[in-house]
Parts: C-alpha cells; sequence; structure tokens
C-alpha cells in the first residue's frame, strides 16, 4: 500500500459525511458542534486535496456530484469504522444498553438478520434487541421501531436513510417439482408453471408481465402474504416463487430457474431517525446492520 497517498484530514472527510447525512451546511454544522463556515472550509479543502468537486450549490441547496457520489460509498465505510473504532477503544460498547427496536420483512429478519444480531450481542451484550418481522412498514415518527430495514427510501426528511445495496430476487422452484414439470428454458415455458403470490393487488403478476412473462392470474394458485410461508410452499414443491439470491442460493433442494434472465433487484435502504446523532446503542445496531447487509450473506 502506498501510505503516502493517503493525506486527506479526517475531519475534513468527517465534515463531507455529515453534510451529506444530514442533507446542509447547517444542519451538519449543528451535529458536529462547529460553525458553518468552519465546515465550509473542510469540505472546500477536501476538494482540493482530492482535486474533485463533492457538491454542486444551487442557492441554498447541496446536490452530490458524480464525484461525491463515487466516494461517498468508500466514506461511509470510513465512517462506519472509525464509530467502532471509537467505542472499542473507550470501551463504551460494553456498557452501551438499553432497548432497540429493528423492523423487517419476515423474510430478511428470519435469514438475513441472525448474523447481524449475534455481531450487536458479541460487541454490546447489554442491548436488548426486538425484532419485529412484518411486512408492513412501521412509522418510525412515532417511534414504532428505532431502525427500519426498507425495501424503498422514505419520503419523510425527518428520517436518516442509507441505501445499502441491490439484492437481486430469482425464480426459484424445488427439484421435486422441477423434475416434474421439466425445466424451463425459456420464459414461454413458465406460462404452464404454478407460481406463488405475496397479495391479491396483481403488482407482482404485472409486475412480471413487463419483465417479459406471459403470466395470467390463472398462473398464481396459491398466495401467501407471508414471505416465509410462501418459501415453505415452494420448498414442498407447490411452485415457482420469486426470492432474494441470499436466500435461493443457500437453501437445500431449491434450484434457480431460468439462472440466464436478469434478476429482479431489490433495493436495501436502512433508516431510522434522527436520535441516530444521540443515541449510541442506536448508533451501533445501526452500524452493525450496515455493514452486515451491505454485503451478500453466505452460509
Amino acid at each position: 500500500m502506498d501510505w503516502r497517498s493517503v493525506n486527506f484530514d479526517w475531519n475534513q472527510v468527517r465534515g463531507f459525511l455529515v453534510t451529506v447525512e444530514e442533507g446542509s451546511f447547517s444542519a451538519a454544522s449543528r451535529a458536529l458542534g462547529l460553525t458553518q463556515p468552519t465546515l465550509g472550509r473542510q469540505v472546500a479543502a477536501l476538494e482540493e486535496r482530492l482535486g474533485v468537486t463533492l457538491f454542486e450549490r444551487v442557492g441554498r441547496s447541496l446536490t452530490l456530484t458524480r464525484s461525491g457520489l463515487e466516494l461517498l460509498e468508500h466514506v461511509r465505510a470510513m465512517g462506519d469504522a472509525a464509530s467502532r473504532l471509537a467505542l472499542s477503544a473507550s470501551g463504551q460498547s460494553k456498557a452501551i444498553e438499553g432497548p432497540v427496536c429493528i423492523t423487517a420483512s419476515d423474510i430478511v429478519s428470519m435469514h438475513l438478520l441472525p448474523p447481524a444480531l449475534a455481531r450487536i450481542r458479541e460487541l454490546a451484550p447489554g442491548i436488548e434487541v426486538e425484532v419485529v418481522a412484518s411486512n408492513d412498514v412501521r412509522d418510525l415518527q412515532r417511534r414504532e421501531a428505532d431502525i427500519a430495514i426498507r425495501h424503498a427510501r422514505p419520503e419523510q426528511p425527518t428520517l436518516i436513510a442509507r441505501f445499502l445495496r441491490e439484492m437481486p430476487a430469482r425464480f426459484y422452484a424445488s427439484s421435486d417439482y422441477l423434475d416434474r414439470i421439466g425445466r424451463p428454458k425459456t420464459l414461454e415455458d413458465l406460462a404452464e408453471a404454478t407460481f406463488i403470490g405475496f397479495d391479491r393487488s396483481g403488482r407482482m403478476l404485472e409486475r412480471l408481465n413487463q419483465a417479459g412473462l406471459p403470466l395470467t392470474r390463472g398462473n398464481i394458485k396459491l398466495i401467501s402474504e407471508n414471505g416465509a410461508v410462501a418459501w415453505e410452499l415452494v420448498k414442498r414443491g407447490l411452485g415457482v416463487c420469486v426470492m432474494l439470491e441470499d436466500l435461493g442460493i443457500n437453501t437445500p433442494g431449491v434450484e434457480c430457474v431460468l439462472p440466464s434472465f436478469d434478476p429482479f433487484p431489490i433495493p436495501v435502504w436502512l433508516v431510522t431517525h434522527r436520535e441516530l446523532n444521540t443515541s449510541l446503542r442506536i448508533r451501533l445496531v445501526f452500524d452493525v446492520l450496515a455493514e452486515a447487509l451491505g454485503r451478500p450473506e453466505t452460509v
């Protein structure tokens, strides 16, 4: 590693990150306890040091440039690492305690959360985590949960949202089911398959049609709003289902149907309220979840 190339100031990087997270220089300066001119100078110095423009300034609003967006993922990783370092060095993580409520879909709660929860227990055994496994959107502003894992960006400006990644979803069916009906080679072949739906609204069918699948309501013979139930039906050989690849590749007896077909991108957002900036326990849980869910899970 060329250590001479790492010659920027962490305070400048932190100033850039907090400005992005808070949405403005004024909000970021309050969060950091700095004056707005001081924060502005830190960001300007970072831009000069890196030789890029990070923000486009239009009136009082800030918009990330392409260079800023490219750097943001790396800067967030630095921020998470710095938070964990500070907690570890001070011994605070072991002393942090209290309840934190996390809400996520049933599939995410059952199959993707456990490794992150084990890490939280290791870092801060005093934290009491409640997991609300629900496909309903919980209202963080009314404190129905402290942290939410969502598949769409929230619209409320008072919430803090971090985009983690897009999880690919594909068609899956049990090997027994495919032995019975044959392994589809084309989208047209899937027109003869039985599908397991997640609701009666027709949104899933509409999206599949838009992707080129010649399906009708007659293809959807089973419906369950509970993702875990729908996945169990797939494993029992009752039909085809769209499921997260992170889960599908790690489930014995289940095969990807039409693996050459482009996956459906499922965005993953980590959302919390403004208490993230003042509560050490929420910050710790948020950072651990961001690290764990920001990469594909393997078993």
